[in-house]
This record gives C-alpha cells, sequence and structure tokens, in this order.
C-alpha cells in the first residue's frame, strides 16, 4: 500500500499522518489518558521514560512522546526550540521511516506524527505500527541467545541500511529488534540519509560495539567477544555491504 501523505493543521500544532490507514487523525490519538478510558493502553519500559502500547483503529501502535536527554532535559524537559514545521523532530522522523519503507528495508511502519507548538517551543509524538512478538538485541543478549548466528544477522541488517545511506543517530542493542522472522531497526529520532561513505558507517558500528560491551557481552573478556560475536558480525556486515 502506498502511503498517503496528509497534514491536519490547527491552533495547537499540526499532524502529519498516512490517510492510507487512517483518513483522519485526531489529537486524541496522542493521549494517553484517551486510550486508557477505553481500555486500550498498557506501558512498556523503553527509551525515555517508556512507550505507551495502544489499541489504535488501525491495529496495535506504540506511541512514543519525545523526551531530551542529559542536562539539558533538566531545563527544556520535553521541549524543543521550533524552527519550523519541517525541520520538527516528529515530521523528519515521519518522513525518514516513509524513506525506509519505501525502499523495503525493515524498520517500524509510521502512522502519524505530531507538534504542539506553545511559543518558541514545541513539543512532540509519534506513532507507529508495533511489531509484534518481538525482542530486543539487548534482551536477546541478557537471556544467552547473542550468538554467531545471530550476530551475522545483525551485521547483515546494519549492513543493508548502511548501502542505502541510512544513519542512525542511535544504533544500540536497544534499537534493534529480533523476531523468529525478521530483523528491525528502530528509534530513528535524529537520523537521516547520508551519501554512504566509510567514515560514519564505521562510527555507527563502533557505536553498536559499545552499546553490547557494556550490556555484559564481554563478560568472558573482550577476545571472546570478538571471536564469538563481533568477528561474525563484521564478516555479514562487509559481505551485505559489497556483495
Amino acid at each position: 500500500m502506498m502511503m498517503q501523505e496528509r497534514t491536519h493543521s490547527d491552533a495547537t500544532g499540526a499532524i502529519l499522518f498516512d490517510a492510507a490507514l487512517s483518513p483522519q487523525v485526531g489529537h486524541e490519538w496522542f493521549a494517553p489518558d484517551y486510550w486508557r478510558e477505553r481500555d486500550g493502553l498498557r506501558m512498556q519500559a523503553g527509551g525515555r521514560g517508556g512507550v505507551a502500547i495502544i489499541a489504535a483503529p488501525v491495529g496495535e501502535c506504540v506511541l512514543r512522546h519525545y523526551r531530551r536527554g542529559g542536562l539539558v532535559a533538566a531545563l527544556l524537559g520535553d521541549r524543543y526550540l521550533w524552527t519550523g514545521a519541517d525541520r520538527t523532530r516528529p515530521f523528519q522522523e515521519f518522513r525518514l521511516l516513509a524513506e525506509i519503507a519505501r525502499l523495503g528495508l525493515p524498520g517500524p511502519a509510521v502512522v502519524a506524527a505530531r507538534y504542539c507548538r506553545r511559543g518558541l517551543f514545541y513539543s512532540a509524538d509519534l506513532l507507529t505500527r508495533r511489531i509484534a512478538d518481538a525482542q530486543t538485541l539487548a534482551e536477546c543478549l541478557v537471556a544467552g541467545r547473542l550468538d554467531a548466528e545471530l550476530a551475522e544477522e545483525v551485521g547483515a541488517l546494519v549492513a543493508r541500511f548502511h548501502r542505502a545511506g541510512i544513519w542512525h543517530a542511535d544504533l544500540n542493542a536497544h534499537n534493534v529488534l529480533v523476531t523468529s522472522e525478521q530483523l528491525y531497526l528502530i528509534d530513528f529520532d535524529r537520523g537521516c540519509m547520508r551519501a554512504p561513505a566509510e567514515p560514519w558507517q564505521q562510527a555507527n558500528l563502533q557505536r553498536l560495539r559499545r552499546s553490547l560491551l557494556k550490556l555484559g557481552a564481554g563478560r568472558d573478556g573482550e577476545a571472546a567477544f570478538e571471536k564469538a560475536v563481533w568477528q561474525p558480525l563484521l564478516y555479514r556486515y562487509g559481505r551485505t555491504l559489497n556483495p
């Protein structure tokens, strides 16, 4: 199904949505209390403050509210500086996810994005279709399921995105989803399209490596990690990037 991008603007802000999925998307779709009153909400850990799983008319969706991290969070909370609608975090992520879908890459299917503007600042939300029966790569690692075979699949996944020139701003083990059928990359906030180039591709891989080691993938020693996980991952990455 081809995406049909539509925008609804009002005094509150604007909603960018896929009219092929739903002809109308209102502000209530982004309100957890709205879904809670209809027994259509459950919370899930992950990210900054977790995410909400909602039973939307288009199927189960993940509702993510954009939140700042680090020291700036204490000052601005969930507010971002307004520099124009097309430069808002949700609208940029919506369009990147739409491009990912167009390219046939395994990312979350985007439903809608919203910003609410207040003077010089805005707050934002994103709705994507939930990927069912998935575990994060981090959860697989903790459960002892990160072996050479899975590592090779991760390498192939990352290479497919890199070949297409898609840069993930926070490539870590929490943003790789594993299902029985395939792997997915999620959370493309601040991601963008870039001309394929080795420096940023290698920097992306090193970010993933640090994440795996931080989560305990190297508990048997870095040499063991290299042999069991990282070398298989790099091998498949290279074969997929340059077939």
